[in-house]
């Protein structure tokens, strides 16, 4: 008896399953033309917000360039200094 129901569960959950898989969702409505212009002004916010966040790391890096002189001045040791020509 726990077999016959353990089957007959088993075989409705494969079928439910395949139903599922099977079945097609309806198309999205077509979008309006103002939905579209929404759209694409809040695409071209969103690029030109990118570009305003580029633009200010660029001018930071070129500022830390230009204050640490693009490269670290070397440090002169004692040995370099101690009067000693070769």
């Amino acid at each position: 008896m726990k077999t016959l129901i353990a089957l007959t569960l088993a075989a409705g959950l494969g079928i439910g399953s395949l139903a599922a898989v099977q079945a097609k969702l309806p198309p999205a409505p077509a979008k309006s033309d103002a939905e579209k212009a929404a759209e694409a002004d809040k695409a071209a916010a969103a690029k030109a917000k990118d570009a305003e966040l580029n633009a200010k790391a660029q001018d930071k890096a070129v500022a830390n360039y230009k204050k640490n002189k693009g490269i670290a001045d070397p440090k002169t040791s004692a040995a370099t200094t101690s009067g000693k020509k070769k």
